[in-house]
């Protein structure tokens, strides 16, 4: 520990660690949009994509609660450099496979196995370790710039990849991936993250490793605004999964395998992302930010995905994708900003391990839903002379991608009610003053910490 001590720290340390995922995840997205027009090539099924979703999410959700308990127990950098190697293997392994001529789509699905299990590790552990690098009343503005991570490398992304790839092919693409991981390792190696001090309510919660795993669900059943909280995140996410899963093959289908406005459309999506996040990184959200989760979500549903869904050219959706985008990180930057201020720091990683699980445990289920409801049912009833063309013609058109956009539509605007209906639940709406902050806890804790009253509702659809 004394070695840390000598090391970057407090905001600084943040900004580089930020540069590092910024530059890393940039050729992780470069490699993504290949094999996405790879796999789409090979084919020509929505299907297809949606198993890679799969075998990511599967294992990501089954180790996420061990994971949590090992970012708790464990150092927090550590724990990050864990996810990033992961990362980097599966990367190196599809590099292997291109390089000797055999990589198949299945290969894909193993790569997406072991990316997930690692991937596992890294959300609890940046999202705990911000609380102890910034003060709390930066923590909105701090996840705004983590939000740019996940959303500013997709605006250039597509279309370094498009140049790049003609230059120097598919297999260099994954080498400068490969190569960026590094980077990121490398700044986690310069850089001090604290470790949060133990309290009472930590203490308490230790055992072994399924006990532990365990408490960060009982932790969040507990409270019902937080239980509530997550069941908006579970339901729209569920809805929003259904759309999200086809928007890659929709547009291609649509398009005739138009890489350009494909390319296209994700990246002004992912400046609608950027902005977004500069938003949330300069204005830190609403004074009240459970207004910037549920409102968000009303936004998203009825224009990011829905308006998506109807478009049928590259202007209507770019602007849906750009709107959409935009919202995404006001969305996940308050939600955020309210569970690091509520939750104590020593049990964040179990806490938002079980968190994260909740509101993705559709995430496996969506994918399978909406791949064959798409090849088989509705693709087949929106092509020229099809069972549904006469309802529904006069709102998405017919042939190849109707059908995707008919579902698309449909899932955008049960993903805007489950926002509406957040307002209806005092235990959601009013989260922020139900539940005190932790530091307040620290100072005065109750005999039932934080437990709140059951009678408040929680959100049950």
């Amino acid at each position: 520990m004394q070695a840390d001590s000598n090391r970057l720290s407090g905001m600084s340390a943040f900004i580089l660690l930020w540069l590092g995922q910024i530059v890393s995840v940039l050729a992780s997205f470069m490699t993504n949009f290949a094999l996405t027009i790879w796999a789409f090539q090979e084919t020509g099924q929505a299907t297809s994509l949606a198993l890679i979703q799969v075998f990511f999410i599967t294992p990501f959700l089954i180790i996420s609660p061990f994971a949590g308990v090992m970012v708790d127990r464990y150092n927090r950098k550590l724990m990050m450099m864990v996810s990033d190697l992961g990362a980097g293997a599966a990367t190196i392994l599809i590099l292997i496979l291109h390089s000797l001529g055999v990589l198949e789509v299945w290969h894909l699905y193993i790569a997406a196995a072991i990316n997930g299990t690692f991937n596992a590790f890294q959300w609890p552990a940046y999202s705990a370790a911000i609380s102890l690098m910034v003060p709390k009343e930066q923590y909105g503005r701090a996840n705004g710039m983590m939000s740019l991570v996940e959303m500013g490398p997709g605006v250039i992304a597509p279309m370094l990849a498009g140049a790049l790839l003609p230059l120097i092919g598919f297999g260099g693409i994954l080498w400068i991936d490969v190569l960026t991981f590094t980077l990121a390792v490398g700044a986690l190696l310069i850089i001090h993250v604290p470790q949060p001090k133990a309290t009472e309510e930590g203490r308490a919660a230790a055992g072994g490793m399924l006990t532990e795993a365990a408490y960060g669900f009982r932790y969040i059943f507990q409270r019902p605004s937080l239980l509530g909280l997550q069941l908006v995140f579970f339901f729209a996410n569920f809805f929003a999964g259904l759309g999200f899963t086809l928007v890659a093959p929709m547009v291609l289908a649509r398009t005739m395998n138009n890489e350009l406005i494909f390319g296209s459309v994700q990246s002004i999506g992912a400046v609608g992302g950027i902005l977004g996040g500069v938003l949330m990184s300069t204005w830190g959200g609403f004074k009240k930010r459970v207004h910037g989760v549920l409102a968000g979500w009303i936004v998203s549903g009825v224009i990011g995905i829905s308006l998506f869904g109807w478009g049928q050219g590259l202007l209507v959706w770019s602007i849906a994708f750009f709107i959409g985008a935009l919202a995404g990180p006001i969305i996940n930057g308050s939600n955020q900003a309210i569970w690091q201020a509520k939750v104590a720091p020593d049990l964040q990683g179990r806490v938002f391990s079980a968190r994260r699980l909740i509101a993705w445990l559709t995430s496996p289920i969506t994918p399978l839903i909406a791949g064959p409801l798409a090849d088989f049912v509705l693709e087949p009833a929106m092509a020229e002379g099809g069972s549904l063309t006469g309802t529904f013609g006069w709102l998405v058109g017919t042939g190849p991608g109707a059908g995707m956009a008919l579902l698309v539509i449909a899932s955008g605007m049960l993903a805007t009610l489950v926002g509406v209906a957040g307002y209806f639940f005092p235990a959601v709406r009013n989260v922020e003053d139900l539940l005190p902050d932790h530091e307040q806890d620290a100072k005065t804790p109750p005999a039932d910490p934080a437990l709140e009253p059951v009678d408040e509702g929680v959100v049950i659809l």
